[in-house]
């Protein structure tokens, strides 16, 4: 099931699409008078309970099995679907909900971890997105930008990044055949080229044409 007014940034660690929604967050908070609708920005792991025993395990805090991530990924993904004020509540009644990281994250990570049969079983249900944001960068460059990073991640090495670049292009088909408009976003660039492209494509989606 495609999700109306809901859009997912993913890319690589190091590839921007934090800095990305920021930007056009910014961009909404700037537009004066308001002419777009409710926007609703948000991120995976959550900043909910699930989310935050989830961050402790990606900085090295904890340990977990690859399955109990896989598990726990999804858990926290249903809280951020499904509950009140979730992401299928406001895409719904008619915000543009935007989030950093969502399914195709966990079939990426988690399916070069635990293989590919767990991800996509735990994941099966939750909605698709309208509209899918692809920031690709080349592995080396997107490291380079994470060497001062005061806190490294449990996937932030070169050989494991090699890998998740390959899994996302190769699952990217399969989103579009599925009906999700893909967009491929060069994140090599400055950030202020990539916001435009990033801009450009969101603009396509009717919930901002209109």
């Amino acid at each position: 099931m495609i999700l109306k007014n809901f859009a997912v940034f993913e890319g690589g660690d190091g590839s921007g699409t934090t800095t990305q929604l920021e930007l056009v967050r910014n961009r909404f908070i700037q537009s004066s008078p308001p002419v777009f609708p409710p926007l609703y920005t948000t991120c995976e792991p959550t900043d909910g309970p699930i989310g935050r025993l989830l961050r402790s395990a990606l900085r090295g805090e904890i340990t977990l099995q690859a399955e109990t991530l896989a598990t726990l990924f999804a858990a926290d993904r249903n809280e951020h679907v499904y509950a009140p004020g979730g992401i299928e509540e406001r895409s719904k009644r008619g915000e543009l909900v935007l989030s950093d990281r969502y399914v195709l994250s966990s079939l990426v990570y988690q399916g070069i971890d635990c293989g590919e049969a767990l991800p996509r079983r735990l994941n099966s249900r939750f909605p698709l997105p309208e509209l899918l944001l692809f920031f690709d960068i080349e592995s080396g460059l997107a490291i380079s930008r994470m060497q001062g990073r005061q806190i490294r991640e449990i996937y932030e090495y070169p050989r494991f990044q090699r890998k998740v670049r390959e899994r996302y292009q190769a699952l990217l088909p399969w989103y579009a055949r599925e009906g999700v408009r893909v967009e491929i976003i060069d994140a090599s660039q400055s950030p202020q080229a990539v916001a435009e492209e990033v801009w450009r494509a969101l603009t396509q989606m009717p919930i901002l044409k209109g």
